[in-house]
């Protein structure tokens, strides 16, 4: 009996995912829980398990591919009463069997089963199947008939006529690579599963193309022969740290001019967060300019310090700690905005939030109820949230519930910014790059270490007063690490 696994909404409310890459194939062995794909959504990266034992059967869709939420992604051979189809899979395809109702695919499941995943058995009314073409199928059977009558009749070469009428398996996403890089689908040879073009056959079929127009000496036309890494947003739009490099931009073919990059994932959601927030809070900025050459101090005693041996030690935890200071003294500005309650939300913890620049695009997990961590704690968080975002394994649990930001835009080398909100938030604080200047320091002229902060706040929720105070008290800090004890 062959199973079905859905595309589970592995968020909040998500409707459609990214297939990144497939860990099984089609004759292995899978078990309940077994991990057979990794996911993006548009708020991070999610390793799916398979719900039943058996073996694959086929995978619906290529890496690559974005799929909506209640989309069959995967069918696995359970064994049971009723044999798997095997050699008519294309045919099996087009057949509405796999496009059952929910509710009869409800009743085929064991009872008493609990979801694996948070969403897992979407419900019909949440989401729509989208019909399957028919015109694989119905242009199979005439063409299948000729060769069979072409045959009967002694006609050799009567099978090569039908053929341009066969349309070409393919996904729509491997379709569209196709045409961006002009390539005929019914030239390519598939390698995929029951005859499937794969995205690599599209990219194996251009490459001959792609070293022709590379040596030819008058520049080809304008078009997107190999896809290029996407740009990391601008740390003046947006927060951002450099917790991950993105991988180094591929050497484009000779006379290409532009490349197009779909706007999706982690990097579409990142947009229409901070689109809404620009448009709907009024941002305010204050700066200040600092001298943090004791703080730079203690972060190397600290280093040295037993009760830190194997943390990460670095000026981002002080400026953490600063900041956590900073809203104890002042927690009016830890608030977010309830417009459809019209009120004023203080929150009572501090979620803090990192923003992190990935390969994927810009993240802000949070680390939860930072206000009660002591500095060794503080630093653990930190690491972990680091390295988990530099692995892409950020869940997005880790990215709800924020209440303030830090973006420390200086890892750049940059010396500040005006940062937009993380949505739902008040403020969000920028650190820029801390730099040997002179400074005047006891009357006399010195190189001292200095940075300028940056604090953007919801003037809805906190006044010039109140984010002056908190710019004022997190610079004093970093003046005067001592504080942290004075004033904790």
């Amino acid at each position: 009996m062959i199973r079905e696994f859905k595309m589970p909404d592995v968020g909040e409310g998500l409707t459609e995912a990214e297939i990144l890459k497939w860990y099984v194939q089609p004759g292995d062995t899978v078990t309940d829980g077994q991990v057979v794909c990794e996911v993006e959504t548009a708020k991070a990266a999610v390793e799916l398990p398979c719900p039943f034992d058996g073996v694959v059967h086929e995978l619906r869709f290529p890496e690559g591919t974005t799929v909506d939420v209640g989309e069959v992604i995967i069918s696995v051979n359970v064994g049971g009463d009723e044999p798997a189809a095997t050699p008519q899979a294309p045919a099996a395809e087009a057949a509405p069997a796999p496009v059952a109702a929910p509710a009869a695919e409800a009743e085929a499941e064991p009872q008493g089963r609990q979801p694996v995943l948070v969403g897992y058995g979407v419900a019909a009314s949440s989401t729509k199947r989208r019909p399957r073409k028919q015109a694989t199928a119905t242009g199979a059977a005439p063409a299948a008939l000729a060769a069979v009558q072409s045959e009967l009749n002694g006609n050799a070469p009567a099978p090569a006529a039908p053929a341009p009428q066969a349309r070409p398996l393919a996904k729509p996403p491997v379709r569209k690579l196709a045409k961006d890089l002009g390539v005929d689908l019914a030239t390519v040879t598939p390698s995929g599963p029951d005859g499937i073009i794969t995205r690599d056959d599209v990219h194996q079929a251009a490459a001959p193309a792609q070293a022709q127009a590379a040596q030819a000496p008058a520049p080809a036309p304008a078009r997107p022969e190999a896809p290029a890494a996407p740009q990391a947003p601008s740390t003046a739009a947006a927060p951002s740290a450099g917790t991950a490099a993105a991988p180094a931009p591929e050497p484009l073919a000779a006379g290409v001019r532009e490349t197009r990059v779909p706007i999706k994932g982690v990097r579409k959601a990142t947009a229409a967060a901070m689109v809404g927030s620009a448009f709907t809070a009024p941002h305010v900025t204050e700066f200040v300019t600092v001298d943090v050459t004791r703080t730079m101090r203690l972060v190397e005693e600290l280093k040295g310090d037993k009760d830190m041996a194997g943390l990460r030690v670095n000026p981002l935890l002080l400026i953490a700690k600063a900041l956590l200071v900073a809203i104890r003294r002042n927690p009016d500005v830890n608030a977010s905005w309830d417009e459809a309650a019209q009120e004023i939300v203080l929150k009572h913890y501090v979620n803090l939030g990192i923003a992190a620049a990935t390969p994927r695009g810009l993240i802000v997990p949070n680390i939860k109820d930072a206000h009660a961590k002591t500095l060794p704690e503080l630093a653990r968080a930190l690491g972990e949230l680091v390295a988990t975002a530099r692995e892409g394994r950020t869940t997005p649990a880790a990215m709800q519930g924020g209440t303030v930001t830090i973006t420390n835009v200086g890892v750049f080398g940059v010396d500040t910014g005006t940062p937009i909100l993380n949505p739902g938030e008040s403020a969000i604080l920028a650190v820029g790059a801390i730099k040997l200047q002179p400074w005047v320091h006891k009357g006399k002229v010195k190189p001292r270490h200095v940075t300028t902060l940056a604090l953007s706040f919801d003037h809805r929720l906190v006044d010039g007063e109140l984010g002056s105070k908190v710019l004022a008290d997190i610079a004093a800090v970093l003046e005067q690490p001592k504080r942290l004890i004075t004033w904790a």
